[in-house]
Order: C-alpha cells, then structure tokens, then sequence
C-alpha cells in the first residue's frame, strides 16, 4: 500500500488551527504548578492578601487557567451586612479560601488559618468605625468568626 504526502500547505493550516485552539482546549489540562501557593497567597491574614485576592476576582479571566472555584453564597444563611456592617468581601474571600483548599485536598490544614483570615477581613471591616458602633461591628465580627470557627464546613 502506498501512503500519501499531504500538501505542506494543508499541514501548515491544520497545525495553525489546532494551535489558535490550544489555549482554550488545553486550559483545563495544564493547571500550573503554583496553584498551590498562589491559594496560599490569597488566603492569608494580611491586608495584602485580601487586596491580592480581590485584585484577581475583579480580573478572573486572568486565572482561568488555574481553574479556581469563585463562586460564594456570601454569609450563607447569615445577614451579608447585619446591623449596616459591610461583611460580604470578607464572606466571599472565605467562601473561596474553603472551595478551593477542598477541592485541592488542602482543607483541614488550612481551616484554621482560612477562619483566623476571615476574622482579620471582618475586622479591617470594623477599623473603619468608632466608639460604640466600633464595639459593635468588632462583637459581630466576633460571632461570625465563632462561627464558622465551630461550624464552618462548607
């Protein structure tokens, strides 16, 4: 049997498609290496973490290749704002940090340090306010953190 040559052209246009496809098709595949310590980097207790995580949520595109779960229900079944205190950033970064250390198999070893960054975002929260309505925000900030200290699992 006698194989045939195809035409260098028809090879050069069928290798240009299959590569202008790469990146979409591949993204899924080729996770890169540092997931691990760029989870690690937003997950921390530091301002700078939260500003490097809410930096790359404004721009998820940028990460899709790392395949990260951005999804959150906020405060769960708790009030996102309760008594006007604006929790919500700080509920999302924690529903990240739990999402993606679980699916990364990563989750007990962290929990302690996700729920201690969640404390310290709902306390910058709180830095913002004075006298009795400090107290406030920093007793409720207080109670969530209990919270999902004692309960959080999701």
């Amino acid at each position: 049997m006698r194989r045939r040559r195809l035409a260098p052209a028809l090879v050069s246009a069928a290798t240009a498609a299959l590569l202008a496809l790469a990146p979409t098709a591949w993204a899924a595949a080729a996770v890169p290496a540092d997931k691990p310590l760029v989870l690690d980097r937003w997950t921390q207790t530091s301002a700078a973490s939260h500003e490097s995580w809410s930096e790359a949520r404004a721009h998820r595109s940028s990460w899709t290749a790392y395949g990260f779960d951005w999804s959150t229900d906020l405060c769960t079944s708790s009030p996102d704002n309760p008594f006007g205190f604006p929790f919500a950033d700080a509920c999302a970064r924690h529903d990240f940090g739990y999402r993606n250390h679980k699916a990364a198999g990563l989750f007990p070893a962290a929990k302690a340090r996700l729920d201690e960054a969640f404390h310290a975002d709902l306390t910058r929260v709180c830095a913002r306010y004075s006298g009795t309505r400090k107290g406030s925000c920093d007793g409720t900030a207080w109670t969530y953190y209990q919270a999902v200290r004692l309960f959080g699992i999701s």
